[in-house]
């Protein structure tokens, strides 16, 4: 572990115990376990939810679902937070936790694809957290958009890409060459404000005017 990490871990708050239960059991079982939010970020997503205090949340791509928590925790009782999974075979182990949580019930599940999911959604929601396929971020971009109303926040996970962004991508990586779309593409939208945050991967917020 770095350094600095380790030394930001010891100066917080304590990672929550079903938390890192979760984040265990997401190393010991499934292929690419960095995809989890995991303490640190985890903590972030959670404080900017209290300082912004949406009441409605969707979060793309839940993978194990340890972001969800994390942003689930800062809602209010009444709050709701809708989180989109491809992944069909993920869902045992997401209810599971959610299940145990005293959090998991201001969250509903949605299996499928995202661009097929958002427009059954309804209502408008005061953040969007963008965590699925990087291939088509420009694509879910766009239909969010719509259902964030003005002065609602969107935040990009894995904007950086391991510094992959500073390079041409590698014939055949797409989730690159997306990231890298998709920040040319907000760079350029000036119907959001926008700040890319070194946090981990890199994470875009924006606030739409």
């Amino acid at each position: 572990m770095d350094v600095i990490e380790e030394y930001i871990l010891q100066h917080m708050d304590p990672e929550d115990e079903l938390l890192s239960r979760l984040f265990r059991e997401t190393h010991l079982t499934q292929i690419n376990p960095r995809m989890a939010s995991g303490h640190i970020q985890g903590r972030i997503l959670t404080m900017l939810c209290r300082m912004l205090k949406p009441k409605r949340i969707l979060e793309l791509g839940t993978f194990t679902g340890y972001s969800a928590l994390c942003m689930a925790e800062a809602l209010p009782d009444d709050g709701e937070l809708h989180t989109v999974e491809m992944d069909d075979e993920m869902e045992p182990f997401i209810m599971k936790y959610f299940r145990q949580s005293p959090h998991g019930g201001k969250i509903k599940l949605h299996i499928g694809d995202t661009l097929q999911v958002i427009p059954t959604l309804t209502g408008t929601f005061d953040l969007v957290f963008m965590d699925a396929d990087k291939r088509q971020y420009v694509e879910d971009y766009e239909a969010v958009l719509p259902l964030v109303p003005s002065g609602g926040f969107i935040f990009a996970d894995n904007t950086l890409w391991s510094g992959k962004v500073l390079h041409e991508p590698a014939s055949g990586d797409k989730q690159t060459a997306g990231i890298r779309r998709f920040n040319d593409y907000i760079a350029a939208d000036t119907r959001v404000e926008k700040v890319i945050l070194p946090i981990r991967d890199g994470m875009t917020i924006l606030m739409k005017k």
